[in-house]
């Protein structure tokens, strides 16, 4: 078992959409999504992008309660191609698996190219706010409460503070919309 966060990015008729990072989910059996109100839901993964982290996954929304409804709403985006450095940043996430947490910083740089473990290279948002384990998939927001960011990951070592990463939310965006539509099962899809 591991926990991560999410951002609901839309609602549809049958569903609430979430994204979160595709590490987040990557091999989950079965996914459980925790409101802030502290109710639960189950969730299916509704399509994944693998190269920038990406992963959406809906939430039946006969399966939420009319007050989970009225303590949830839509995260407004922003656009992360006008951020300046030393921009004032807020970090929302699940940090260690603990509920709910808010960490705050600036812009520490932008279009920052970073090799991840798996040796694929990934351009972020770097932020001095505070990023750690269970925070992936939260939003990194600008002083707007608009979604610029959504947080990656860190650099962990004893030598560094500080060093945060997120994907920059006009970057993701038309993958989001994309892996937001429905699709055909591939046991269902027609070869010629």
């Amino acid at each position: 078992a591991s926990s991560g966060s999410g951002i609901i990015v839309a609602e549809n008729e049958n569903e609430l959409l979430i994204v979160s990072n595709n590490h987040v989910v990557n091999g989950a059996d079965d996914l459980e999504i925790t409101f802030i109100d502290g109710s639960t839901a189950q969730a299916t993964i509704k399509g994944v992008d693998v190269d920038m982290d990406l992963a959406v996954v809906a939430v039946p929304l006969d399966s939420l309660s009319q007050e989970t409804k009225d303590a949830i709403t839509v995260a407004a985006l922003g656009d992360s191609e006008n951020l300046k450095l030393g921009e004032p940043v807020i970090a929302i996430g699940n940090a260690l698996g603990i509920g709910q947490s808010v960490t705050d910083g600036i812009v520490s740089a932008l279009n920052r190219e970073i090799t991840m473990e798996d040796g694929s290279r990934g351009t972020f948002i770097q932020t001095n706010a505070e990023i750690n384990e269970g925070n992936s998939g939260g939003a990194l927001l600008n002083i707007k409460g608009e979604v610029i960011g959504i947080n990656s990951n860190k650099i962990a070592s004893t030598t560094v503070e500080g060093m945060g990463y997120a994907i920059p939310i006009s970057s993701a965006s038309p993958i989001i919309a994309d892996l937001m539509k429905d699709r055909v099962p591939e046991e269902e899809t027609g070869y010629i």
